[in-house]
């Protein structure tokens, strides 16, 4: 099958699936505040939609979707999201004004929020990740986003599972970049609420999620200001913590082949990769490498034999750890933060 055949099929599982789907992006983007198995099943169903070429079998299975959906129901004990703006100070540029026709998962009205997911009080952090899924977050989240989370809580570190403003889907690179650093100042000035070193806090992005990191990064970093971006943003005192992460861990999201970056006011932090060598991104990793190297960034690479793109966290869906060579990627990136931490 064809790239142009697998995007008109795409286009029209969006047209029959993309009024009942929408309904369920805000469980998806909240999966910790749902039932897992519940919201297991119906992340499998949504994959079994995407790919069924079959239009009355998609018919039938977007209606058991829509039952399931129905049927689940808030936990009890869920928690409340943390919008990181206060109401009418976000910065904006993107004029986003109509999904109608379902193109994007967040709808204009959309604020950005982070969920805490935190270590038990009595075990000592060894820092803080903030976590940005792939894609256009909704299904992501529960992989990329909340299971890594999970990963990431079981090596010691505090977690942030951060829904910005999607990069190019549709808002531009500062905007997404701006959430991401305000996030992390929120972090910063709860330091010892979360029992961290302020300069512990690192960032991993899953493909969209690593340009958002590096968003973050390029118009963030060193002295810039979200003013500099923003000429009407009126900064408060969150403004005055850094900005970018003490470490990047850049998953299968390297900027794109032939993309320009300007270093010139920007104070690039310590980056992790790790990609799979059946993703196409290695082509954008190739590309970028040398570009940090030859900018003086310390840069750690780690790609793994016969592994596709967007399987960080996938067992969580499919039950089994298909690609178990990638999950090093964990351990690997552990013991990365903490060589950065520890000989700065």
């Amino acid at each position: 099958m064809t790239e142009q055949q697998i995007r008109a099929h795409f286009e029209e599982v969006r047209r029959d699936f993309g009024p009942e789907k929408h309904l369920a992006i805000p469980m998806f983007d909240d999966v910790l505040c749902y039932p897992l198995e519940e919201m297991i099943a119906l992340n499998k169903l949504a994959r079994e939609i995407d790919w069924e070429f079959d239009a009355e079998k998609r018919k039938e299975l977007i209606a058991q979707f829509g039952k399931l959906r129905r049927t689940i129901t808030v936990k009890e004990d869920s928690q409340e999201r943390i919008y990181i703006w206060p109401e009418g100070r976000m910065p904006k540029i993107t004029e986003y004004t109509d999904n109608s026709d379902f193109r994007y998962n967040h709808d204009p009205d959309f604020k950005p929020y982070m969920f805490e997911m935190l270590l038990p009080e009595d075990i000592c952090p060894k820092g803080a990740v903030v976590v940005v899924p792939g894609g256009d977050h909704g299904e992501c989240t529960m992989t990329e986003g909340w299971q890594v989370c999970r990963e990431l809580n079981a090596l010691g570190y505090q977690c942030f599972l951060l829904h910005n403003r999607v990069n190019h889907n549709p808002w531009c690179g500062q905007e997404c970049g701006a959430d991401v650093a305000r996030a992390l100042r929120i972090i910063r000035s709860n330091a010892a609420k979360y029992k961290i070193e302020p300069d512990r806090v690192a960032f991993a992005g899953f493909s969209n999620g690593g340009l958002t990191g590096e968003a973050c990064i390029q118009y963030y970093s060193g002295s810039q200001t979200v003013a500099d971006h923003f000429p009407e943003y009126v900064p408060d005192a969150l403004d005055e913590l850094p900005g970018a992460p003490d470490a990047f861990l850049c998953i299968y999201g390297p900027r794109f082949k032939g993309a320009e970056f300007d270093y010139t006011n920007v104070s690039y932090p310590p980056t992790f990769f790790a990609v799979g060598r059946g993703d196409s991104a290695m082509e954008n990793l190739n590309f970028v490498y040398p570009s940090l190297v030859e900018h003086g960034v310390p840069v750690e690479i780690h790609t793994f034999a016969g592994t596709p793109h967007g399987v960080g966290g996938i067992a969580l869906i499919d039950g089994q750890v298909k690609y178990p060579n990638f999950q090093l990627w964990l351990p690997l990136a552990d013991a990365f933060m903490q060589d950065v931490y520890n000989n700065r």
